[in-house]
């Protein structure tokens, strides 16, 4: 109120050639942000945003695209595939630990690994060690927490750059204290990301944790370069210079070939579908935009998919 009173006083007491030289200011700033030019600039953002989201359409992989894809890859001497796992080869479950690869993908694995014109590397956001104990029978390759680690043929686990988790104490106290007002919650700790899971959380209180905790973390993570990250009933904070693009990249640049296919369903796998090459199948589990060019509805159809190149 004081501020108010204060300003009324100085536009008063102000010498008249100052209050004409404000007056002249006003009057242009009326005559140039009017309604109409409010209401252009409204449009004109309404129609951007329109062409982006017609950009992020993404087409459903009907039979004809089907086939074209599998014409492709059966004429092709060199073909790189990249699988997302949970979500993409495997449903979801509330318990994180009992989506082991089970027959039916061990099949499919076994036989596209199987042929020498194939490079298949598994791009997930699990951890190392449960892929590498997972996946370890199948001739392929991986990346794991979304990028921080990769492996490739006959060569260790390596990271492609200099990380630290000097990060991760302070963050672990937050996250406990979702966990304790969170039922259901819990934490998995990975070598250089946390997880809050909250698949077992009753349905609301869970969305509602998750939005208070997202925006929680992105407030004390600014200045720590740090990336915080929502999936499929979960939030996962990284170091922000990693992700599933820039490991991809590194097959990409070392391995051309003739024919390559991303699937993915969550945003992390937006990454990977915006390195691929314009020739590329990138295929989106979901119906949510995406820089895919394809959708399918759920990992049923990856599976059928994987089935029919076989």
């Amino acid at each position: 109120m004081g501020e108010i009173v204060n300003a009324i006083k100085t536009a008063l007491t102000m010498p008249v050639k100052k209050q004409m030289a404000n007056m002249i200011s006003m009057q242009r700033s009326l005559q140039r942000y009017n309604i109409h030019h409010w209401v252009n600039l409204f449009m004109e953002r309404l129609n951007h945003i329109k062409h982006e989201q017609k950009a992020l359409e993404t087409q459903l992989l009907d039979k004809t695209i089907t086939s074209r894809l599998t014409k492709g890859y059966q004429a092709a001497k060199k073909r790189m595939i990249f699988l997302d796992y949970d979500g993409t080869l495997v449903g979801f479950d509330s318990d994180p630990l009992k989506t082991k690869p089970d027959k039916g993908l061990k099949a499919i694995l076994a036989k596209l690994t199987a042929d020498k014109r194939n490079r298949v590397v598994v791009i997930s956001g699990r951890g190392r060690d449960t892929l590498e104990d997972w996946l370890s029978e199948f001739d392929l390759e991986i990346i794991a927490e979304h990028g921080v680690w990769i492996k490739e043929k006959g060569k260790k686990f390596r990271t492609l750059t200099s990380l630290n988790d000097n990060w991760k104490g302070p963050i672990m106290k937050v996250l406990d204290g979702y966990v304790d007002r969170t039922p259901g919650s819990f934490v998995e700790k990975k070598d250089y990301s946390l997880v809050w899971h909250y698949r077992k959380v009753e349905t609301g209180l869970g969305e509602a944790r998750t939005r208070e905790l997202t925006s929680h973390l992105k407030y004390i993570t600014v200045d720590r370069n740090l990336k915080v990250l929502e999936g499929n009933k979960v939030v996962e904070i990284k170091n922000s210079e990693i992700d599933k693009g820039r490991a991809a990249t590194v097959w990409l640049n070392k391995h051309p070939s003739d024919f390559v296919m991303a699937c993915g369903d969550d945003w992390t796998d937006e990454d990977t579908f915006k390195v691929m090459p314009d020739s590329a199948y990138t295929i989106k589990v979901g119906t949510t935009s995406s820089a895919a060019k394809y959708r399918v509805t759920d990992f049923h159809d990856i599976r059928k998919l994987l089935k029919s190149l076989l």
